[in-house]
This record gives structure tokens, sequence and C-alpha cells, in this order.
């Protein structure tokens, strides 16, 4: 059985892409298999530059308050890099559904995928479960999957490092 790799994976993996930035183009296939992305195409030097690109489109998805903009924002994404869905047995490890055309770059595959994960996640979880680390001097993106929908930071290490401060401040 396939889980559905387009919701919170597909939000957590932008994320960590986009707080950690691959150095190379070699950097960005391995972590995208590690994430289980099956890379069955080929993949230029471009498309490293093109993620990052993307990544930069993407993060300002989590800087956006406002519902409405952002679902502005992900909408224009998804026109961009979705196609309608289609059933998919590539990797021949069982069906699962793509939003994507078939023969495109490894960025195209990651917008695509990065879209629709993160309209399902935020759909799905509430369209409040994105954003930045709320201490001042962390910018990291955070995809809240917490059960109570309440994350704020994007690690313990900084909500304690937070709640430290907040102490000692009394």
């Amino acid at each position: 059985m396939h889980l559905n790799p387009y919701g919170e994976y597909a939000v957590t993996l932008a994320a960590d892409l986009a707080n950690h930035p691959p150095d190379s183009t070699g950097e960005l296939v391995d972590r995208c298999v590690d994430a289980g992305i099956v890379v069955d195409f080929p993949v230029t030097d471009d498309d490293l530059a093109d993620v990052l690109a993307m990544l930069d489109r993407w993060s300002s998805i989590a800087d956006t308050t406002s519902n409405e903009a952002r679902a502005e924002q992900v909408n224009l994404m998804l026109t961009k890099a979705s196609a309608y869905p289609r059933l998919t047995n590539h990797a021949g490890d069982g069906w699962h559904l793509h939003y994507r055309d078939d023969q495109q770059s490894l960025a195209g595959v990651l917008e695509a995928l990065f879209s629709v994960g993160t309209a399902l996640h935020l759909v799905g979880r509430g369209m409040h479960r994105l954003g930045r680390c709320a201490l001042e001097e962390c910018t990291a993106i955070y995809a809240d999957t917490s059960r109570n929908g309440r994350q704020r930071y994007c690690s313990p290490k900084c909500a304690n490092r937070d709640a430290v401060r907040r102490h000692r401040a009394r």
C-alpha cells in the first residue's frame, strides 16, 4: 500500500530544502532519494538553480499570514507546476497518484510535489500550519504536523531557547 506522498512528506521536504539549501545537484538528488522520491528521469546541473529559485517562491508561502494571500500563492504555484492527477506504477512498486506530467525535470517534479503537498497540508491540517520559527534570531520554516496544531518553533531547541529567554526576562 502506498501512502500519499503529497501531504506531510512533501511539505516537510520543501521546508528542509528551503532551510538547508543543497550545494550541488548531487546533494539535491541524494536528499530527494533519501526522502523517498524515485528519480527515474534525467537530472542536469540546471535543476539545482531551478529548484533553489522555486524554493524561494515556495518560502514566500510560509511568510504570508493572510489565508487568502497564502491560498493565492499556492494556487499560482499549482497552476504553474501541476497537471491533472494520474495513476502510475513507474517504479514497479505499486500504483499511486502523480500530479505532474511525465518526463519533467527534477525541478519540475519537485515543484509539482511541493505545490500539491503544500495545498493538501494547508487544507487538511489548517491554513496556519506553515510558518517561520517564532524565535527572533531563527528564520527556519516549519510545517506544523503536530497533533494540536500550535507549533510556533522549528525545533524543540528553538522552543527551549525562547522559553529560557522569557523566564530570565521575568
